[in-house]
Formats: C-alpha cells, sequence, structure tokens
C-alpha cells in the first residue's frame, strides 16, 4: 500500500509538473485560410506550420498551435488561453473574421496579440475595417492602398522586433499606401522604404493605383509594409503585408523579423539575438502545399 501511495505521489507530481510546464509557456494560434493561389503563392497554411515549427523549436516558453483544417477553428476551444492569433487568409471579402467580427472582437478585448499576413490585412470598408484598426492600428484598405511586386529595402529600426534581424532585401507583393489610425498614434514603422515610381506603373483601380497613392510616391514618402501597433490597455498588433511568396520563409532575416513579431504581440521577452531557428529546406518548404 505504501509503495502505490509513494507511485501516485510521483505520478501526481510529474502531471504537476508538466501542467505548470505548459501554463509557463505562451500560446500562439495560427488560422489558415482557404486555398486562392497557385503553387508556392498564398500558401496559409504552409506558411503558418513552417512559422509554428519555428517557434516550437526555438527553445523559447512558447507554444504554437495550428488549426488543423482551414478557416475560423470550429471547435474555438482551441483559441483557450491564447497569448496571442496569427492569420493566415484572403482578405476582403473572404476573410476568415467577417463572419465572427464580435467573437474576435471579445478575445481582443481580454488584451490577446493579434498578427496578420499579407491579403488577410485587407479588410472591408466599415465595420471590419474599424475593427482592423482597434486591434492592429492599420489595414489594407481598396482604392487607396496598392498590390505591386517589388523589392523594398529594409533599414533596422529601434524596436525590439528588430532584435537580430539584419537589414535585408526580398521581392515579394508588399501592399503598400496602408489605411492607419490618426497621426499614427501607437503605431512604429517595422518595415518602410520608399517605393519607385514603377511601382505605380498599372492604371489606377482597387489595388493598383490611385491619386493618393501617386501623390505620395511623387513626394518621397516613405511607405510602411510592416507595423507594429500598441492598443490603449498594453494589447499588441502587427500587420505584415508580404507573404505572397512562400519560399520567402527560407530568407533568415524575413522569418526572424516575423517570429519576433509574433513574439512581440504575445508579450513575450524577445532574446537580443532575435528568435533563432533553422533554414526550412527545400523538402521542408515544398511540404503541406495547398
Amino acid at each position: 500500500m505504501k509503495k502505490l501511495i509513494l507511485n501516485l505521489c510521483v505520478l501526481s507530481g510529474l502531471l504537476l509538473g508538466a501542467t505548470s510546464e505548459a501554463a509557463d509557456k505562451a500560446k500562439v494560434v495560427f488560422i489558415s485560410g482557404k486555398p486562392s493561389h497557385g503553387r508556392l503563392a498564398h500558401e496559409h497554411r504552409a506558411g503558418n506550420m513552417v512559422l509554428a515549427k519555428g517557434l516550437n523549436e526555438s527553445g523559447l516558453p512558447i507554444e504554437a498551435v495550428v488549426v488543423p483544417h482551414y478557416g475560423y477553428p470550429k471547435d474555438e476551444s482551441i483559441l483557450n488561453g491564447a497569448d496571442t492569433i496569427v492569420i493566415f487568409c484572403t482578405g476582403h471579402g473572404g476573410h476568415v473574421l467577417n463572419s465572427k467580427l464580435k467573437q474576435f472582437d471579445a478575445l481582443m478585448k481580454k488584451g490577446i496579440g493579434v498578427v496578420m499576413i499579407h491579403w488577410a490585412t485587407e479588410a472591408i470598408k466599415g465595420d471590419p475595417g474599424n475593427k482592423f484598426l482597434e486591434w492592429m492600428g492599420g489595414f489594407c484598405d481598396l482604392n487607396w492602398s496598392v498590390n505591386p511586386h517589388w523589392t523594398p529595402n529594409f533599414k533596422a529600426q529601434k524596436h525590439p522586433i528588430w532584435n537580430g534581424v539584419k537589414p535585408f532585401s526580398i521581392n515579394d507583393e508588399w501592399y503598400y499606401h496602408m489605411r492607419f489610425v490618426k497621426d499614427l498614434k501607437g503605431v512604429t514603422p517595422i518595415l518602410t522604404d520608399v517605393p519607385l515610381a514603377k511601382t505605380l506603373k498599372r492604371p489606377d483601380g482597387a489595388r493598383s493605383g490611385n491619386p493618393a497613392v501617386r501623390k505620395a510616391v511623387a513626394n518621397g514618402e516613405s511607405q510602411h509594409v510592416a507595423w507594429a501597433y500598441e492598443r490603449p490597455g498594453g494589447a499588441r498588433g502587427f500587420g505584415f503585408t508580404g507573404g505572397h511568396v512562400h519560399m520567402n520563409w527560407q530568407q533568415d532575416d524575413n522569418r526572424k523579423l516575423m517570429l519576433n513579431a509574433i513574439l512581440w504581440t504575445a508579450n513575450v521577452e524577445i532574446p537580443k539575438g532575435g528568435v533563432l531557428s533553422k533554414t526550412p529546406s527545400k523538402e521542408e518548404m515544398h511540404s503541406n502545399l495547398d
């Protein structure tokens, strides 16, 4: 009997230790939208899996979970205990949050962080756009923002998200001329550059050009394609307009900056050298594709 009691005590201690260890980790939940483009473009699920793996193998106190199906979680209990939520999906009318604004807003009001990647930054004007401004300080707005493929040169900014990241340049479909909160209050530009005029070579259209963006570029105004937002109350959001080109997650500085940003929105201290992760192999990058 004494031996049985001792074994039960040991087992109980192990279980409590495991529970305590899990509780000490920040939880990140990744939501992936349905396929929207061809191979190696807008790879929502595969991109999320690359990032989640990087976090889980970093040795940092963080647990990354990818929702096991496309779209908003069917079982919303997966969001319980989340410190931040990463969304990579089709935007505007196809956004996964359009039918879940109230539920998601309730999560945001609890102080949970949010990260939106690429097309996920594009919202419908009205309630969705207004909520995006509340949650992450900016959004991609039709007939205001544009979506050219170009190669900005990113220089380091004074922010923890840049910890361990070297200045880099990478071709992608970087949306710019975002709709931001007034006076950029609470917003810190993270990736910014002045686009060349040739990024506006297409005629005016919903995503290709408009008088306001043409004037801004002609005036040499820097365009912020990734930004950090500190909400009133301390919660955090991050918008990142790259991500069209799936293979860009192999670029170490591009990937590190994103992993750092996820930690920042979860209120986890970012190491001075940033989040360390192995460069995904070609085989890894070509797995889990839509």
